[in-house]
């Protein structure tokens, strides 16, 4: 039996984890879960799935935890959080926090040795050399939680050292797939929440709709699989039904297909190395027809361009990105903002601050601390 620790439970990962769990027929038991302030749904999976311990970081919702569930222990805070994560004896935590909040539990986790499910992508954007390097230095697995780093992470495992060429990320294009830049400025957060096959939280969704989800993607298979940037490759695919491509040295493409579904990817992480039965659609090529491929328009969505030169760019610059990243789509949700202002934010952050050296985790959040002061400085200014 595995023990799983899931942070980020009430959450669409967190949630669809619960469902794998359950399905699982006691190869999984769950020892903890967190949230960060919906007390009243945390409490009901505590419930639910016989939970003793939960932590929630906002301390009033965890203090109206304690109040309602006397059958178990609350643990309040981001110390609490640190807790639940060393006390809770996990063979496996799944990191389904959103945003760059994710990457305190992800150290703690590994410092612990514990292996990871990564469904926090920006553990991996903000301080990917250091994440890596303590999880090497510690044993601790990294298992991606995303459609398409789980295809990639499937489709290289058994691969000899040396064969892999490039890496193919597939991306939907979103629902303003095939406007123009101009055609974008008066969307609405409504049409942006729209996507066309996935079904997701505000944030991601929005991150799609601008193509700064792609960019985070290269980011952190660059960091997972160890590939140069310009030997991975973004394509549009409507369809959703492949999600990543793997060309090998020897002229051959692997492709990972299947329905849009993030239990497949969450199965293939808590179970890992063996799989597991879910009740998903088989894939029928003959009634899906065709299968189409186009290249992301850079122009329309400028933020995969940004994601890219942050990339390369290095040092503190992928935090800046992230950073500013989750202010401007904070404020284009609640109508402070243009869904155009995204990345207009995010580029004059990048210009302002840059990239510097990183020395430390410390160093990451002073940097991720700059980038949210300027770009609510950039954003006030816009609304001015």
């Amino acid at each position: 039996m595995k023990r799983v620790l899931i942070l980020g439970a009430t959450g669409s990962i967190g949630t669809q984890a619960l469902d794998v769990v359950a399905r699982s027929e006691g190869e999984l038991r769950v020892v903890g879960l967190s949230a960060g302030r919906s007390a009243e749904a945390l409490v009901a999976l505590a419930r639910a799935h016989g939970v003793e311990r939960i932590a929630l970081t906002d301390e009033d919702a965890a203090a109206r935890a304690a109040e309602a569930w006397t059958d178990g222990e609350v643990l309040p805070g981001a110390d609490g959080l640190v807790r639940l994560i060393a006390e809770s004896g996990a063979d496996l935590v799944l990191n389904a926090i959103v945003g760059s909040a994710g990457l305190g539990p992800t150290v703690v986790a590994l410092s612990e040795g514990m292996d990871l499910a990564l469904a926090n992508k920006e553990s991996l954007v903000v301080g990917g050399e250091l994440v890596t390097t303590l999880a090497e230095a510690t044993g601790s697995r990294l298992i991606p939680i995303d459609s398409e780093h789980t295809a990639m992470h499937h489709l290289l495992t058994g691969e000899p050292a040396g064969t892999l060429e490039r890496l193919v990320v597939t991306a939907s294009g979103g629902p303003f797939r095939g406007r123009t830049r101009a055609e974008l400025e008066g969307v609405t957060v409504a049409e942006a929440l729209k996507h066309p096959t996935w079904a997701m939280g505000g944030k991601i969704t929005i991150d799609s709709a601008t193509l700064m989800n792609k960019g985070l993607e290269v980011i952190e298979a660059h960091h997972l699989f160890g590939t140069p940037y310009d030997r991975i490759d973004v394509v549009v695919h409507p369809q959703s039904i492949v999600h990543a491509l793997v060309q090998l040295c020897d002229g051959s493409t692997l492709a990972h297909l299947g329905h849009p579904d993030m239990r497949v990817a969450i199965g293939y992480a808590l179970h890992h190395p063996d799989r597991t039965t879910l009740p998903l659609e088989p894939l029928d090529l003959v009634k899906l027809a065709q299968l189409t491929f186009e290249a992301p328009d850079e122009q329309a969505f400028p933020c995969l361009r940004l994601a890219r030169e942050a990339a390369k760019e290095g040092g503190t610059a992928p935090a800046v990105l992230n950073a500013a990243n989750e202010v401007a789509v904070h404020s284009f949700l609640n109508g402070q903002l243009t869904f155009n202002g995204i990345p207009e934010v995010i580029e004059h952050t990048l210009e302002e601050l840059g990239g510097t050296p990183v020395h430390s985790f410390e160093t990451l959040y002073a940097a991720d601390a700059d980038a949210r002061d300027r770009a609510a400085e950039r954003i006030g200014a816009l609304a001015a």
